[in-house]
């Protein structure tokens, strides 16, 4: 990456595929933030602790000569957390500003999540969020809830439990964010699924129908998000991956019930095997998402 500098442990910046389009022909990571080279020994042995990275950088990973695109977030980021929304936007939480990974060696906790917005156009795609008051440094996580929330946890940075007596101490709560989606003056927007029941089993490519309501259809129509749940350790999601699926058909219409056809995914090389999330969006607005057990 242009720089040079470290973004695996202990430099721990995050890294995500972005959303796959329906039938795709490219994917993309995004890496975000770390810490400069050297930050781990200075910390460790100098008691200094470095600013983190401020970068991201972006590459379509099918090209046949891969390039990187550089952008520079909000925030500086070591050790933060990056969740894929269901509408395909990514949220990055959780970290310190500077300092590394590792026992005692993060300062500055960074409290303000950051959304990104893989679609808009570069230099506008970070958006600041609201603060959280607690500090999550080493061994904090972050999950994706089926109602949209993103639930945030944890933070260790001792060697063992210490709650008293520390700059940070060992943090046992949970809090969820709620990005502005969930805004009570969105509400209109939110598709509510009302059939199938749960736990629906698909195969792949199999066609299936949803029926939802709404308040008010946007312009743009709905789109359909698939969304793995994923486990968190470390600045990286295991298992994360969102799919916007193809849709054959969506109703029109305000008001009463409508339905949309949408198309999964056509093999393991763009869904592995397991269970999902499945959500309507309208206008960027994210119904809950119904589990469905693909095979």
């Amino acid at each position: 990456m242009p720089g040079g500098d470290p973004r695996n442990y202990p430099s721990s910046g995050s890294s995500v595929l972005l959303p796959l389009k329906p039938s795709p022909a490219e994917a993309e990571v995004l890496i975000c933030g770390g810490a400069p080279a050297g930050s781990y020994l200075q910390a460790s042995q100098n008691k200094t602790f470095l600013p983190a990275l401020d970068t991201c950088g972006r590459i379509t990973i099918t090209d046949e000569a891969p390039a990187w695109s550089m952008e520079t977030m909000p925030v500086a980021r070591v050790m933060g957390d990056m969740v894929l929304l269901p509408g395909g936007d990514v949220l990055l939480i959780n970290g310190a500003a500077a300092g590394t990974a590792g026992w005692e060696f993060g300062r500055e906790p960074v409290l303000t999540p950051v959304l990104y917005r893989p679609e808009a156009t570069a230099g506008t795609r970070f958006e600041v969020q609201a603060a959280s008051a607690t500090p999550r440094l080493y061994h904090s996580t972050a999950v994706l809830l089926r109602d949209g929330r993103v639930l945030v946890g944890g933070s260790n940075p001792h060697v063992k439990y210490e709650f008293w007596g520390v700059e940070y101490p060992t943090e046992l709560s949970l809090e969820a964010f709620s990005p502005a989606y969930l805004g009570a003056e969105k509400a209109a927007l939110r598709p509510q699924i009302s059939a199938p029941a749960m736990s629906v089993h698909l195969s792949y490519g199999e066609a299936f129908t949803m029926e939802y309501s709404v308040g008010r259809a946007s312009e743009g129509g709905v789109k359909v998000t698939m969304v793995a749940p994923s486990f968190a350790t470390h600045s990286f999601s295991m298992n994360q991956r969102l799919l916007f699926l193809e849709t054959e058909l969506a109703s029109a219409g305000d008001g009463g019930a409508r339905k949309v056809v949408a198309v999964a995914p056509a093999s393991t090389n763009l869904a592995p095997a397991g269970y999902y999330m499945v959500h309507i969006v309208n206008g960027g607005i994210p119904s809950k998402g119904m589990w469905v057990h693909l095979q």
